[in-house]
């Protein structure tokens, strides 16, 4: 057989890996979002996930978050007073933080064990990665965004904790369903502080003129603060084997469907 034609390394293909199918039916099984009613501007800012649970919770709670935060922001506010309004953008902000810091400790957490077990390499994932380009409405949605890329970055380095045998599988499936409860919590949260001022907006203007105590509980109902049971740094100390998280066993991949969204 001539050089030419000879089987290389690099030609012979010895796994069939996904060539963007994953992708596909990943958006295919999601609600369209409509955003014709969205007047805002918004700033285009690219996004990039890698696994599965980054791409999952980005197609179904980013939009939820985006729409909800802009009916808070923008439309509550032309009916209802503006104080309230912010009481309630502050308790969402708070939300967001709480759960983005806790993030952080565990990706802290996650590199010392890292570092601790002499491990160099991350896993990486053979299917493609979900590449958008994402329209953000607020500072809110570009919290959120943050939040869903360090989720996405926590992801493989707890992979490759249970590879190396430094943290159990059982351990990993708590952590991770702890986070991804975390995350969605925030989405949720939105969510219901919009359907609380949307009543109010729906309230005759006697009910209205006395909204502000109301106003104060729906935001300490929809975003309580993150407790230490919740902190996800509790399942990774610096150096030390990986403890249980008081979390529900939550599927990976699980397909639940999406929150409703608020509307103009």
């Amino acid at each position: 057989m001539h050089n030419d034609v000879l089987p290389t390394t690099t030609s012979l293909q010895i796994v069939r890996v996904d060539q963007g199918g994953v992708n596909e039916r990943i958006l295919a099984r999601e609600a369209k979002v409509d955003y014709r009613r969205v007047e805002a501007a918004s700033v285009k800012m690219p996004a990039c996930f890698t696994s599965a649970e980054g791409k999952r919770l980005f197609v179904r709670m980013f939009a939820t978050l985006q729409l909800n935060a802009h009916f808070i922001s923008v439309i509550a506010r032309t009916r209802l007073d503006p104080e309230d309004v912010a009481r309630v953008e502050t308790a969402l902000r708070e939300r967001l933080d709480a759960v983005s810091a806790a993030l952080d400790r565990a990706i802290d957490g996650a590199e010392a064990l890292f570092k601790a077990h002499g491990i160099t390499r991350v896993a990486t994932y053979d299917t493609r990665a979900l590449e958008i380009e994402v329209g953000v409405l607020s500072s809110s949605g570009r919290r959120y965004l943050e939040l869903l890329g360090k989720l996405d970055q926590l992801m493989p380095l707890l992979q490759t904790l249970e590879i190396h045998e430094v943290i159990t599988t059982r351990e990993v499936d708590k952590q991770r369903a702890l986070v991804k409860r975390q995350v969605r919590g925030v989405a949720t949260a939105a969510r219901n502080f919009a359907s609380g001022l949307r009543r109010r907006m729906n309230a005759p203007e006697v009910e209205i003129e006395g909204q502000g105590e109301s106003v104060e509980e729906t935001a300490t109902d929809g975003a309580s603060v993150l407790t230490d049971e919740d902190a996800p740094t509790a399942a990774l100390p610096p150096a030390e084997p990986v403890a249980e998280a008081g979390a529900s066993g939550d599927g990976e991949n699980d397909e639940t469907p999406a929150p409703r969204v608020a509307t103009a």
